[in-house]
């Protein structure tokens, strides 16, 4: 299954929210998280994890599986904490995914935005294309799917935390999107 998403991705094919890896293929632990989010929502944060980046599906299942043990075994929390987390091989991954409040940009934004988070460091390359269009796509999916408000804006998570992230490349990049606000 993984195979025919990664070969999908590198075409640029798929479903409008596609590919995405469901927990389940990634093997994410259980999720303890239970509040909601309110749809449509308006905002999007994208960030970046600053970790090591994964370019094939079995190295961004294990790429997510850690930032997931990172935030429930060292910080706490009750799952990953992001929405959505993007690989280098094209594909998203479900974090929380659409319905449940993300621990991604503190107490003022998480409960009124949909975390993304590219899976890697941003301050001096740029994800490649499939991993831009991946994000898009999920994108366009939210609002098709009722999920975003279809005047939704993005924002970098250094624009509403004091942080570096999504880094100065990827950073650069969605300020070009059309919902960058």
């Amino acid at each position: 299954v993984l195979l025919t998403w990664a070969l999908l991705a590198l075409l640029g094919l798929g479903t409008c929210c596609g590919p995405m890896v469901p927990r389940s293929e990634w093997k994410a632990k259980a999720s303890k998280c239970s509040t909601g989010l309110q749809q449509p929502i308006r905002y999007v944060v994208i960030s970046h994890t600053a970790g090591s980046t994964c370019d094939t599906p079995a190295s961004c299942q294990q790429q997510a599986r850690n930032v997931q043990h990172y935030h429930m075994n060292t910080l706490d929390w009750c799952d990953v904490g992001y929405n959505f987390l993007i690989g280098e091989d094209g594909l998203v991954y479900e974090g929380r995914g659409w319905n449940i409040k993300g621990a991604h940009t503190g107490p003022t934004w998480n409960p009124i935005s949909i975390g993304i988070t590219f899976m890697g460091n941003y301050m001096d390359r740029v994800p490649p294309q499939r991993a831009l269009r991946a994000a898009l796509s999920l994108l366009e999916c939210g609002v098709a799917q009722g999920f975003l408000r279809s005047n939704y804006e993005i924002k970098g998570h250094r624009d509403v935390q004091q942080t570096l992230s999504p880094g100065d490349q990827l950073y650069e990049i969605i300020q070009g999107w059309p919902h960058y606000r």
